[in-house]
């Protein structure tokens, strides 16, 4: 039953010599093999062990890796029939750090088409489903690594985030979800959605595994030039620490927009904070509430440039019946692209053209900084600012696929961290009256994730889900 330990539960085990890594990858491809027919939370397993000479800390403990990140050798498909037979070249930059980290790598999990989605339904390669309740998504976009944690078919897994895809997917799925901030894990290797959102994050079950990831993959990459040059501090030593004292901003406006389970999840993490000896206060956020709609404007401009390399002439599908050149593009991407892709490609290709570029863009731009403005002056007063991570618990399995609307309202929570380039994660925060959890959201200002892991730690102490994740 090694697949229910923790990252450092392991760790310690094979520093005693009590175990053997190859035991470790063995426990969790049976559970893979078990239990992935009904989550489908993979692409791609790798069924044989691939033991790493490297001597760092993770020992070939395996980790799952979305599938938008690359391993060379290994297929990265996106969860797109576009690339679903290409193979990747090189390693990404965080992928390098893990191998020098003594990492091993058991699968590509399975991701939201181009991470386009909040609920890893629109994938080519069929819908994840959420370990907890099999009828309900489990997030996205990175639901398929959220979920893989969440039902010990692995470890520890990495995300990308967007526009929430890491925290949304972990508080659906009852595990931890950090999201970096920007620039401080390198994006090098990672397929770009929208350049200037992206970041690269750890799914884990508690807050030390994500301490022990974090410290792995962050520094700087003269390969991505949004790649900071600031220096990484040892995240575990913030780990067990006193908060008394520690001022806290609660953006309790979010509480509108949340059902009755959300808003006395709230209750209950307010008086636990106000226990262990912080400071809480509202903080008013106030251009915040148009993160949304600024979101959808600058990410889908973002996908519409970056997508565009995807013509069926360097690589990737190519449709088979054309008539000339243009006739080829067309029904490529036409065939290769999902829905949900397509209606970003369009959206931002419309927002980007003459005419609508300052009508639209330029003044989702100026918005994303009045955002940031909100962010900035709250942090002058506060440690660290919370809210819940998504309004309700999951929903179920096609409910909102054709409201994409609705859809998107899933990260309304979220986005703002991402416009605003601040580190967030989400952890677990107790259970609906269905039995599903539910997510608290911890953000802090710019290269501030020590107090992120400060208050995590010790929240997580007085309030976890570890004996109730779905491992059996």
């Amino acid at each position: 039953m090694l697949y229910k330990k923790t990252l450092h539960e392991l760790i310690e085990l094979l520093d005693k010599g009590e175990i053997e890594a190859k035991d470790i990858y063995e426990s969790v491809l049976n559970r893979i093999k078990e239990k992935d027919n009904e989550i489908n939370a993979y692409v791609s397993v790798f069924d044989d062990f691939e033991e790493n000479k490297e001597s760092g800390i993770l020992k070939n403990i395996p980790v799952a890796i979305k599938d938008n990140i690359h391993i060379e050798g290994k297929k990265t498909t996106c969860s797109s029939k576009i690339l679903s037979n290409f193979t990747a070249i090189f390693d990404a930059t965080v992928i390098k750090k893990l191998k020098k980290a003594g990492a091993t790598f058991i699968g590509k999990t399975n991701l939201d088409e181009f991470a386009m989605g909040s609920s890893t339904e629109t994938s080519y390669f069929g819908t994840t489903k959420n370990p907890w309740d099999t009828t309900r998504i489990p997030g996205g976009s990175s639901g398929g690594s959220a979920a893989a944690v969440a039902s010990g078919e692995a470890i520890a897994a990495l995300g990308s985030d967007t526009g929430g895809s890491i925290r949304q997917p972990a508080s659906l799925c009852g595990v931890v979800g950090f999201k970096p901030t920007y620039g401080r894990v390198s994006r090098f290797g990672l397929v770009a959605f929208a350049s200037s959102l992206d970041q690269i994050g750890p799914i884990t079950r508690d807050v030390k595994d994500a301490a022990i990831l974090m410290n792995i993959i962050c520094g700087h990459d003269e390969n991505d030039s949004t790649s900071a040059n600031v220096d990484v501090p040892d995240f575990t030593e913030f780990l067990d620490k006193s908060v008394k004292g520690m001022k806290i901003g609660f953006y309790d406006k979010t509480l509108e927009d949340c059902n009755e389970d959300v808003q006395k999840a709230m209750d209950e993490t307010v008086k636990i904070l106000k226990n262990l000896g912080c400071e809480i206060e509202s903080v008013d956020l106030p251009n915040a509430k148009y993160a949304v709609s600024d979101y959808y404007i600058i990410a889908p401009a973002e996908a519409s440039s970056n997508l565009a390399r995807y013509d069926g002439v360097k690589y990737g599908f190519r449709a088979e019946d054309y008539e000339d050149l243009k006739d080829m593009y067309i029904k490529t991407r036409s065939e290769g692209f999902g829905d949900e892709v397509k209606r970003r490609i369009m959206l931002g290709t419309y927002v980007l053209s003459s005419g609508y570029y300052d009508a639209y863009y330029l003044k989702a731009q100026k918005l994303r900084g009045l955002i940031k403005q909100d962010f900035d002056k709250a942090f002058e007063k506060f440690d660290c600012i919370i809210s819940p991570t998504t309004p309700t618990e999951a929903f179920r399995i096609g409910e909102k696929v054709n409201n994409p609307l609705q859809m998107y309202l899933s990260d309304i929570f979220t986005i703002p961290a991402n416009l605003t380039a601040i580190p967030a994660v989400s952890i677990p925060n107790g259970l609906s009256k269905n039995g599903l959890p539910l997510g608290l959201q911890i953000m802090a200002n710019a290269f501030r994730e020590d107090l992120i892991f400060k208050l995590a730690s010790a929240f997580e102490k007085e309030f976890n889900l570890w004996d109730r994740l779905p491992l059996n």
